[in-house]
């Protein structure tokens, strides 16, 4: 009874390697498929599948991380509630990112802002900083550098989310500020990472950081419009 009840437990030593490698394959799989298809003239039936793809990659990478103790499931909403917050002060008052407003493909929205976007924010936050605890020491250079990870990452979106009917800004290109305060609210929240030390998922967050990154950037490359 006792090992029974230790392999259901949620941490790290215990965790199955087979469900964090078969998240990562399906992690994988959402996103070159989705990529694949785009390429290959069908993005008018892919790219409204994004939320969809969201929701399975965060419900993956929460069971892979894995993201199960009291402790870390509450940093993890925090994340995703500061997400929703500070976008939705963007949305309504043109600060911090700039003028802008969402699209439709993100999926149904609370007062201007994608219900998701609260889980992307998430995600990003613990897979940036889980990368950065691997390949760092010292809190303040991790925070920095997960904060950039997260910034990049904006970065490499940005170009393709009006095509994509995530979101546009007014004049169509995002300004200076927009990657300033991303990167200003994501060190605040990498603090709070570095601060509380959840789990260690860095296999699952360095794929998925990985996968959304080739994602854009092929997709940029080829300039597939």
């Amino acid at each position: 009874m006792q090992k029974f009840r230790l392999k259901l437990m949620p941490n790290t030593k215990n965790h199955s390697i087979s469900l964090v490698s078969f998240g990562i394959f399906l992690i994988w799989l959402f996103h070159l498929s989705g990529l694949v298809g785009i390429l290959i003239g069908y993005a008018d039936w892919f790219i409204p599948k994004t939320p969809l793809n969201l929701l399975l990659s965060g419900i993956i990478f929460v069971l892979a991380f894995p993201i199960l103790r009291f402790k870390t499931g509450l940093l993890f909403l925090g994340f995703a509630l500061i997400g929703m917050a500070v976008e939705w002060i963007g949305v309504h008052s043109g600060l911090l990112f700039g003028s802008y407003a969402y699209g439709e493909n993100l999926g149904p929205k609370i007062y201007g802002v994608p219900a998701l976007i609260g889980l992307n924010w998430a995600l990003l936050g613990f897979a940036s900083g889980a990368v950065a605890s691997r390949l760092v020491q010292g809190r303040i250079l991790r925070t920095v550098i997960a904060a950039g990870l997260m910034t990049l990452l904006d970065l490499a979106i940005e170009p393709l989310a009006p095509v994509f009917d995530f979101w546009e800004f007014e004049g169509g290109v995002a300004p200076w500020t927009n990657y300033l305060s991303w990167f200003l609210v994501a060190c605040g929240m990498q603090y709070l990472y570095q601060r509380w030390k959840p789990e260690n998922g860095y296999l699952i967050s360095l794929h998925l950081l990985s996968a959304q990154a080739v994602f854009f950037v092929v997709l940029k490359l080829t300039d597939f419009l």
